[in-house]
């Protein structure tokens, strides 16, 4: 780092919090699944973000119809006539003193039994059913259970101690081993889709057909080629479908995406992101339950679609671990950087794709691997020049159990997580800066001479960090969910979205099983 870039006041650090007056995420912007398309493009077009005007020429890129050239004279000549410019960081940083902090609070209608909490009208009541009542299904109900007016009706799982723990739970309940008496029912608007990653789209097709609205854990599908049908289904039934990568609405990632479509870190040219854990459970090694036998587990309904073998209790409460049922590391976790990057840069996605990997240390009898890294090359966009991105999930970290995304551009980067960002600027040097570097240089030269001139410089980083009290990504993404349910904005991960984030970890295991080079077309969906 230049000596020029240290600084001896303190990183100004913003809240990031937003007052909601609809749902979560939705600010009138079309989903990127849909068009591909943010307001910025690669000439630096730019809306208004919600932190400040700051306009093309306030990061030295050229406006709109403006040569390269003419932009930089133009950027040149209003430092040397004395404008406020503050190196590309949000206008926020402008005037203010490093340090301050901007409140930007989230505000929901309080969850039912909480102070404030008001009474939900009848039409707006939605009836609920879990389907695949595991750990993520029930922490799923959970979570939906805090948005007011959301009434759990049922659960369904193939484990009877399942069942047995969400009546104990939420009392009076239907709780059934096959989902389609669940789909049967009037009273339920919405599911949510728990289950091992091979149900994911039959179920969810099936929902669909039976006019229920659909919350499906992520990855939407358990291979590439469900895609489509999926897809088509959710447009041909009308009904509300959302996969269940909650990261998407928060945030984090929104104010990252405004940072982006402002310029703050140029023109992008490299990604990359990670996961890092270091425990059993973690690494999926869940406990198998005591009760657990071939009269308390439907073992037929659980295996479904898949292969059939003789009862496993591993297979059952590990799934993930088996190729069979789950994903991997890459349609698990993977999936979740590739949405959290196609909201930010509002990207359809990769054209190359190239994993590399191996089982490093938990030899359980798994078929997949607990370090797996993936390299993607981006084709230019109207969003986004063309670059790269890096992905790597190590289950075997001993020094970190924790994730990240970040992106690199040609003035900055930026870190971003579901609760925090952090922008990093490199310091711009303007040809009237050396001229006038130059002139101080000459009189310090004359007898009596000045001493050299310092540069005022902005703060080199500003993090942005969500308000206490925040209640996280998942609740938001389950009030979008609700919200669209209710006829407000329309979710921004359907099902087209979701395709677009599972395809490219999904070519992640291709790719790594396969020993090659998996190429994808982002634009039709569908693998080369």
């Amino acid at each position: 780092m230049s000596g020029e870039m240290a600084r001896a006041d303190p990183q100004p650090v913003f809240i990031m919090s937003e007052a909601r007056k609809s749902s979560p995420g939705h600010t009138g912007r079309s989903s990127p699944g849909h068009t591909g398309k943010s307001r910025r493009g690669r000439t630096g077009k730019s809306s208004v973000g919600r932190t400040g005007a700051i306009s093309p020429g306030t990061t030295g890129r050229p406006g709109p119809g403006q040569p390269a050239s003419s932009s930089r004279r133009a950027f040149v000549k209003s430092v040397a006539a004395g404008s406020a410019v503050v190196a590309g960081l949000p206008s926020l940083l402008a005037g203010e003193e490093a340090g301050a902090v901007h409140p930007m609070s989230r505000r929901f209608r309080a969850s039912p039994g909480e102070a404030g909490a008001r009474q939900v009208v009848p039409s707006d009541r939605v009836g609920l059913a879990v389907i695949g009542a595991g750990g993520m299904g029930m922490a799923d109900v959970e979570t939906a259970l805090r948005i007011p007016g959301v009434e759990l009706v049922a659960a369904c799982d193939i484990f009877d101690g399942r069942l047995d723990a969400a009546r104990e739970r939420h009392g009076d309940l239907l709780t059934t081993r096959d989902y389609r008496e669940v789909l049967a029912r009037d009273d339920i608007d919405a599911v949510i889709v728990g289950t091992p990653d091979h149900w994911h789209q039959p179920i969810s097709i099936e929902a669909l057909r039976a006019g229920k609205a659909v919350y499906c854990e992520k990855p939407m599908v358990h291979d590439i080629a469900e895609g489509h049908e999926l897809i088509r289904v959710q447009e041909e039934s009308g009904q509300v479908f959302q996969v269940g990568s909650q990261g998407m609405s928060s945030l984090g990632n929104e104010k990252a995406r405004e940072l982006y479509e402002e310029g703050a870190i140029g023109e992008l040219n490299y990604a990359e992101g990670f996961w890092a854990r270091n425990d059993p459970i973690g690494a999926w090694q869940y406990p198998i339950p005591a009760d657990a036998s071939e009269e308390t587990v439907d073992w037929g309904r659980f295996l479904g679609p898949a292969p059939d073998r003789p009862y496993d209790p591993l297979r059952v409460f590990r799934w993930r671990n088996y190729r069979d049922y789950g994903t991997g590391v890459a349609g698990d976790l993977f999936v979740h950087l590739f949405s959290s990057l196609h909201f930010v840069v509002g990207s359809r996605g990769p054209t190359r794709i190239q994993a590399a990997g191996g089982l490093r240390y938990w030899k359980d009898g798994r078929e997949v691997p607990d370090v797996l890294l993936g390299v993607f090359d981006y084709p230019e966009s109207d969003s986004h020049p063309g670059f790269n991105l890096s992905l790597r999930v190590n289950f075997v970290d001993g020094t970190s159990g924790s994730t990240f995304l970040r992106l690199v551009g040609s003035e900055g980067a930026m870190d971003v997580t579901w609760t925090e960002v952090v922008l990093r600027k490199n310091v711009a040097v303007d040809p009237m800066d050396a001229f006038s570097q130059e002139k101080m240089a000459e009189a310090a030269a004359d007898e009596g001479g000045l001493p050299g001139r310092v540069r005022m410089l902005p703060p080199a980083e500003a993090r942005y960090e969500v308000e206490r009290g925040y209640r996280g990504a998942h609740v938001d993404h389950f009030f979008n969910f609700f919200q669209a349910i209710r006829g407000g904005p329309a979710v921004m991960e359907d099902a087209t979205f979701g395709l677009r984030a599972a395809a490219p970890a999904l070519a992640c295991n291709l790719s790594y099983f396969e020993d090659r080079i998996v190429r994808w077309d982002p634009d039709d969906m569908r693998l080369v």
